[in-house]
């Protein structure tokens, strides 16, 4: 692993990176953005999960908030992954990298998890109608773990 960091380190694509004037801070920014589509889009969906705005149609939530918190992890993975090779010696070795990254890895599983299990079919119900009691959990789960994730990221920063 060490060897396949210390070759990322050596890169064009990394020495790029940490000379550009440029280029890391819009990839640095990028990042920020792609957070806060995928948090923005997550905790409404995640507070109507656990039961709270039930006048809201969870239908047209879920067809309005996925996309977006959907396209908010890819250009953070994206722009993570370009963090990541400016200094990948430094992450690998980094405990919280790890932590996050296994936060991150927990957080799509609740949610693929949650998107194929029996009672997705609910999602079509009356308006109002309570949530299955499996939906809560998994919505107050969904929080802490992305929540985690961005602690775990911004720990890392200040290391």
């Amino acid at each position: 692993m060490d060897a396949l960091a210390a070759a990322l380190q050596d890169s064009a694509l990394s020495q790029l990176l940490r000379s550009s004037i440029w280029l890391y801070p819009l990839v640095n920014t990028g990042h920020v953005v792609g957070i806060a589509l995928l948090f923005g889009a997550i905790v409404p969906l995640d507070l109507r999960l656990m039961g709270f705005f039930q006048r809201a149609p969870l239908e047209h939530l879920l067809n309005t908030l996925i996309p977006v918190a959907v396209t908010g992890l890819v250009l953070a993975l994206f722009t993570g992954s370009l963090l990541f090779a400016t200094r990948p010696l430094d992450y690998v070795g980094e405990p919280l990298f790890g932590i996050k990254l296994a936060l991150l890895g927990a957080g799509v599983v609740n949610a693929l998890v949650l998107r194929y299990s029996p009672s997705w079919k609910w999602v079509g119900g009356a308006t109002g109608a309570p949530p299955p009691r499996a939906w809560r959990l998994h919505g107050l789960l969904s929080i802490v773990l992305w929540l985690g994730v961005i602690t775990a990221g911004r720990l890392i920063g200040y290391r």
